[in-house]
């Protein structure tokens, strides 16, 4: 741990240039990263003793041991390094907005010669135009909108490949789709087609509400009830997107208003986007950051958030940027979209942006239990973590590992990974257990992490990061299984395991259990990736079960060979649900016939 006087002549030395600074424990651990015009400035703004520095800022002081930083050529690079080394490390102190915030958009190549419209959560600067974000009904309500009105191309086909005989899909004979394929429509009456649809998209209805109307009203004369009740929820959820664009500009105008509101522990960011002069889209994002003000807050949100949504050219803030031309040039780069960043003062934009600040108020008032709490069982936990374990790496990346199986039967395992104390779904793996014989957890658990631990020393993407902490499901047994494989393997990992009975935490070095408070943030989250890693082989152990079951309850059946007993599996999923079906529904797999199909019955009822 550096000492005091060291950290005041760091802070004498430090440059007047741009730059990055990043905030270290007394173990190494990134706390914050940040970025400064003039290091020396900023820097010393953390450890001068009359500065007035909120909560979340003193608590993180109270964690820093050290500090270091990076000399940039301009403050542009301090702004997009800062970003970057976000992402790399994620500390607990920084803006963290996850991948799953991002919006719905309807996007459509309207170069194309038969353009078509899909769904995607994923921005990007290429051909595409971009319709959203989506907050009502989600982006597949708008999808079947759009095929109930203006049929236009679903489907992936060249149509300068298709066969001679190519005969168009089902969208067509039922009127979602004017069959370009097979010439039924030409490019100009098609390019027709897709300018209403733009049209809707951007905001103009009335040609939809009318012909949703005619077909709901046709539906329900000719008593296809169900048809016109799926028009009635069309028409309800436009009228819901309707009322939430209200006109508040007498001119056709596209704005980004933001806002930020702290009351020194937490800090929320308020987006209201306008659209040819109306809002339609606004939403509040509780944010953990320790800058030293607001402007620092807003400027690291919007360098990560501007890849999330569909910014325009023009972007409003509550509070001055002192790097709005930077953060302006970075989102730039990012998005390919040229924007300009003002703090408005009077008329309309600074009436829109004080609506936004209001609604980052009330949100941030009416949340703050809500974002305490969450703040707590995630961030919060971790520390918390790191601090009674006395572990020397703080937790971001925890893996956990449980064994199921009965009777020593497809034994499977489960890796399920949380990532700042939060699920990380697209992370977890589930593994068969290859060399193990018999019901034996320990050797099963061996075999999983030394697997997992020689895919980890050859850099193996497959498995994600190298984890900060690995939990297992068990106790001591289970614990110096663990050990073994990672000693065996050439790796150090910390390891800990969580016993059900009592909830007990072993860790290496000590036979005895570690006591965690019952009601503590840190045995809360071990506990949830315990149960989540239970949950998730489990469900791996009952799949694999159910399939092989079939395989050997009718591997002695004539008749019924391999291609066979797949289809059945997938077909019926389990034994119960073949032994319930009738011999008609049987001979409807695929595969097979009559006499096969009653050969089963009988064979699976005698």
């Amino acid at each position: 741990m550096i000492s005091n006087v060291d950290l005041q002549t760091k802070l004498k030395n430090l440059p007047d240039e741009p730059g990055v600074y990043i905030m270290y424990d007394a173990d190494g651990n990134i706390l914050y990263v940040g970025k400064a015009k003039v290091l020396k400035n900023r820097v010393r703004q953390y450890f001068h003793a009359s500065s007035n520095k909120s909560e979340k800022v003193l608590a993180m002081l109270s964690h820093v041991a050290d500090f270091r930083y990076i000399i940039t050529a301009s403050e542009t690079d301090a702004l997009s390094l800062e970003n970057t080394l976000i992402k790399k490390h994620t500390p607990p102190y920084n803006i963290l907005l996850k991948d799953d915030k991002q919006y719905p958009y309807i996007k459509v190549d309207l170069n194309a010669d038969f353009p078509k419209f899909v769904s995607t959560r994923k921005l990007a600067k290429d051909k595409y135009k971009y319709f959203g974000p989506i907050t009502q009904g989600g982006a597949k309500s708008f999808l079947e909108i759009l095929g109930s009105v203006f049929p236009t191309v679903t489907c992936n086909n060249n149509f300068n490949k298709l066969p001679k005989n190519f005969r168009p899909c089902l969208n067509y004979h039922i009127g979602k789709c004017c069959a370009p394929c097979i010439g039924k429509i030409s490019k100009d009456d098609y390019r027709k087609i897709v300018n209403r649809a733009v049209a809707f998209l951007s905001g103009d209805d009335s040609e939809v509400r009318q012909v949703l109307v005619d077909k709901m009203m046709d539906a329900s004369d000719k008593m296809q009830y169900e048809q016109a009740l799926t028009y009635k929820r069309y028409l309800q959820l436009i009228d819901k997107i309707s009322q939430q664009r209200i006109v508040v500009l007498n001119k056709f105008v596209d704005y980004d208003m933001f806002a930020v509101a702290s009351n020194g522990k937490n800090c929320v960011v308020n987006h209201t986007m306008i659209r040819g002069g109306k809002v339609i889209f606004s939403d509040n994002s509780a944010v953990s950051d320790a800058g030293l003000d607001e402007a620092q807050t807003l400027s690291s949100f919007l360098a990560e958030y501007c890849e999330m949504v569909k910014l325009c050219g023009e972007l409003y803030v509550n509070v001055p940027l002192g790097d709005a031309q930077q953060l302006a040039q970075l989102i730039r780069d990012k998005t390919g979209v040229t924007t300009h960043i003002y703090c408005p003062q009077k008329q309309d934009k600074k009436r829109l942006v004080d609506m936004a600040y209001r609604n980052a108020v009330e949100y941030l008032t009416k949340s703050q239990t809500a974002i305490d709490k969450k703040y707590n069982t995630t961030h919060g936990a971790v520390l918390q973590l790191k601090e009674l374990l006395g572990l020397k790496i703080l937790p971001k990346r925890v893996e956990c590992y449980d064994i199921s199986n009965v009777q020593g039967v497809d034994k499977v395992a489960s890796m399920v990974v949380f990532t700042n104390g939060q699920k990380d779904a697209s992370q977890y793996r589930r593994f068969r257990i290859k060399t193990v014989q018999g019901a034996n957890d320990f050797a099963s658990m061996k075999e999983v992490l030394t697997r997992r631990f020689e895919r980890m020393k050859a850099d193996d993407g497959v498995f994600g990061k190298t984890p900060d902490l690995i939990v297992v499901d068990g106790g001591l047994g289970q614990l110096e299984y663990a050990r073994q494989a990672m000693e065996e393997c050439g790796v150090q990992v910390q390891l800990v395991s969580l016993a059900k009975q009592q909830e007990l935490v072993y860790t290496l070095g000590t036979n005895e259990p570690t006591f965690l408070p019952r009601n503590s943030y840190a045995l809360n989250l071990l506990i949830n990736i315990r149960d989540e890693s239970h949950r998730f082989a489990i469900t791996y152990f009952r799949k694999l079960h159910n399939r092989n079951s079939i395989k050997s309850v009718l591997q002695d059946v004539p008749g019924i060979g391999e291609k066979r007993r797949i289809e059945l599996h997938r077909k019926f999923k389990s034994m119960d649900a073949l032994r319930q079906a009738t011999v008609e529904q049987i001979a409807e797999t695929r595969g097979m016939t009559k006499t096969t199909a009653q050969a089963l019955y009988k064979y699976l009822h005698e």
